[in-house]
């Protein structure tokens, strides 16, 4: 499943997003977690120490690379320069599988041991000194974007984003490429106003939406996101010393979690299960290539996207159990 955590800024997006993928590896399920936030937190939410954080490699420096390789043989991508962010994948096109190897994970990711399990790392990679005033950040979220039109993930596969805070999420369709989104929302005004606009925008793309409360201190806390965000509400996650002592750099194992945030770890999985069932190949394709051909302007007509649409697969898109092996061409 492909899973993104959004929220405000401070609203512990970051946070929960990395204590779900634990809880994840933890019950051995394979999980690639991704960092694609212009502040990269989530290497060291994971465990990392910053100065490993800053080693990690960037999907925006091996984009050329990651390019070259997905294209494989499909006739319509002469070149990987032709490709852009909203490429998607048809006939001729590699594709990654989440339990694998590739030259992309052997570039760009990198395996995190946690307490409980293990997880790999991919960062779209902070922004430089070059890029300041001349580059814009999602051009880096855009390798994001590539990967998982190119991905197949079948059930108990996990690809889990930590996105940009608040609506940047809608720069690009990247917002569109995962089956469920939990947006997460502290109790204030601030905090509900990001869900109103995301659910807004998001309306017309079928997007699963659901909201986790967070920072809540009592029950006036929880029937205020009640009553802002209505059945759209899963679960609060509740005030954790755990978390506390591991945002002051220790390193507590995740057993020692308060019983009732775990629980709501775990209701988080299952709702993210539950999603796998309510796939949609055909919107999922058709959304790929709407946003393809609205990013494709300076390099194709409307007859290319066309090609794109009754060309694609969409079985090997959403990975369907017939799919070719990992690193076969569709």
């Amino acid at each position: 499943m492909k899973i993104a955590f959004v929220g405000k800024g401070g609203s512990g997006k970051t946070t929960l997003s990395s204590l779900f993928i634990r809880h994840l590896a933890a019950t051995g399920r394979p999980v690639i977690a991704v960092d694609a936030d212009i502040n990269q937190h989530l290497g060291p939410a994971l465990g990392l120490t910053d100065a490993q954080a800053g080693e990690l490699p960037s999907l925006g420096a091996h984009l050329p690379e990651i390019k070259e390789y997905l294209r494989g043989d499909n006739p319509l991508i002469r070149s990987a320069e032709e490709m852009i962010k909203t490429t998607p994948p048809g006939r001729g096109s590699r594709l990654l599988r989440i339990v694998e190897e590739n030259p992309v994970y052997a570039a760009c990711a990198r395996p995190i041991a946690l307490d409980e399990g293990s997880v790999r790392l991919l960062a779209t990679g902070a922004f430089a000194e070059e890029d300041l005033g001349v580059a814009c950040y999602h051009s880096k979220v855009g390798a994001v974007e590539l990967l998982l039109n190119h991905l197949v993930d079948g059930r108990d596969e996990y690809v889990v984003t930590d996105m940009t805070a608040g609506s940047d999420s809608f720069a690009s369709g990247l917002f569109t490429r995962f089956d469920l989104t939990f947006l997460v929302a502290e109790p204030t005004r601030k905090g509900v106003s990001v869900y109103r606009q995301y659910k807004d925008y998001a309306r017309d793309f079928g997007v699963r939406l659901r909201v986790i409360g967070n920072k809540a201190q009592g029950p006036e806390d929880i029937a205020f996101l009640r009553r802002e965000a209505g059945d759209d509400l899963l679960a609060t996650f509740g005030h954790s010393d755990w978390v506390r002592r591991l945002e002051q750099g220790a390193e507590p194992p995740l057993r020692a979690l308060e019983p009732e945030n775990r629980a709501v770890l775990e209701r988080l999985r299952a709702e993210a299960d539950a999603a796998h069932e309510l796939r949609d190949a055909r919107r999922y394709t058709e959304q790929a290539v709407h946003f393809h051909l609205r990013n494709a302007e300076s390099w194709a007509n409307a007859k290319v996207g066309i090609d794109l649409a009754t060309q694609v697969d969409d079985d090997f898109v959403l990975g369907a159990e017939h799919a070719e092996p990992a690193g076969a061409h569709a």
